[in-house]
Parts: structure tokens; sequence; C-alpha cells
């Protein structure tokens, strides 16, 4: 059964092109020009890779810090024996050690970001079963397993995001708010396609990055022309 789509979708969708490959900037002029929903849409980049997910040393992940931040609360945890309150005090939402693993093992996972000092990883990695499939088992190549805590939240809470690939080659990149200015999605748009096309694995043939999209929360995507990011 076909989709049916709302009355501002399909006004949105008479604005886009589909035969067309769009330059970054111009893609969000369009973005722009949509008519809005009554919520305050996030804006999303989704590539899909020329990479097989399923072979180790083709994984794909790692973060981006956002020029302009990602314009959403970031909530964040710090799994740390005997260093919770300078994580608080230094931004952390929840930061504790064994009362958060105990909530952590019982399914709590209301947080956005897992920091954890490599101390306390020998612990945290026992909860791979609920962290894993989250995406939010910390990991020294995110930057989430560190012994300068402080800094890993100030970095999250400015606007730092992570990324990794799922089992199907895709990648779903959340940056910002629609509210945000053209000049503003553009820049932190550039800094994420740039730290995906960095992340490219050297055992990667072929293409990499086969297709890449802009879209926000309940509006039509837009097919990008990424060659320029690819040539430099």
């Amino acid at each position: 059964m076909a989709q049916k789509h709302s009355k501002r979708f399909r006004e949105a969708l008479k604005l886009v092109d589909a035969n067309k490959a769009y330059p970054l900037a111009d893609a969000v002029k369009v973005l722009k020009k949509m008519p809005r929903a009554k919520l305050d849409e996030t804006v999303e980049l989704a590539f899909k890779l020329g990479v097989d997910p399923k072979q180790s040393d083709q994984m794909v992940r790692g973060t981006v810090p956002l020029p302009h931040g990602s314009g959403k609360k970031v909530r964040i945890l710090v799994f740390t024996k005997g260093g919770a309150d300078a994580a608080k005090s230094a931004g952390a939402d929840h930061a504790g050690f064994d009362d958060l693993i105990e909530k952590v093992t019982e399914g709590w996972t209301d947080f956005d970001v897992a920091i954890a000092t490599p101390e306390a990883m020998s612990e945290v990695r026992k909860l791979g079963k609920v962290l894993g499939p989250r995406g939010l088992m910390p990991n020294p190549k995110t930057g989430t397993v560190t012994d300068d805590v402080a800094k890993a939240i100030k970095e999250f809470k400015a606007g730092r995001v992570e990324f990794k690939i799922d089992k199907a080659a895709n990648l779903h990149v959340p940056f910002g708010k629609i509210s945000f200015d053209e000049a503003q999605i553009v820049e932190n748009a550039r800094a994420v396609i740039e730290a995906v096309a960095k992340a490219r694995p050297s055992a990667a043939k072929g293409r990499y990055i086969e297709s890449c999209t802009l879209t926000a929360t309940v509006s039509p995507g837009l097919a990008l022309d990424i060659r320029e990011f690819l040539a430099s």
C-alpha cells in the first residue's frame, strides 16, 4: 500500500528535482524554502557507503565537531571510579560507577553519550548487550574512552557528534536544526561530509561514498553532489 504523505510534505516535494544531485549550498537553499512543520526539525545527512560492514577492517566510525553545534541538548553519562564529582562539575548529567552500571544492566539508557575512563572499561565492557545496539558503548576511536573526561564532556556538549555505519552500510548523522541559518547548516554539513570522507578504511575498494542525501525530520530528501569533497 502506498504511503500517504501530508499536504505539507507534498508541497515540499514539488521543490525537489528527483533527477538532480544538488551542490550542498543549493540543496540547503531548497530545504530552507520548504513549508515548515510545527517542530524544529533535525537536519541530517544519510550516506550509503561502498564498504562491507561485516569485515572488521571496513568499519566506519568516528566523531566530528560541529562548527555551530547540533542544536540539541546532549545528555552525558560518565563511568568513572572516584571522579564522579569532578565529572558533574564539568557538565556531566550522570556520573558514577557501580550505581550506573547496575542501572544500565537493568536496561536504563536515558542519555545520549556515554564516556568512560580507561580504568572503568573493564566493567563497562560487560554492558555491551545494552549499550552496543544503541550506539552508546564508549570507544577510544570516538573519544569516549579517555582520562580527560572534562575535555570530552565540553566537546560533546558543544556539538561533537558520533557516527557509525550500520549493518547495511548506511550512515546517518544528525548535525543541526532547520532553524539554523543557511550558512550554519552548510558549514556543519561540510564538516560531517569531510569527516566521513576521511574515515574511509584503507581496505575499502572502489567507490566509497555511493550516495549522500540531505534531509530533515519530516521533509523530503535531496541527493547531494559531493564530488567537490571527494576531490579534496
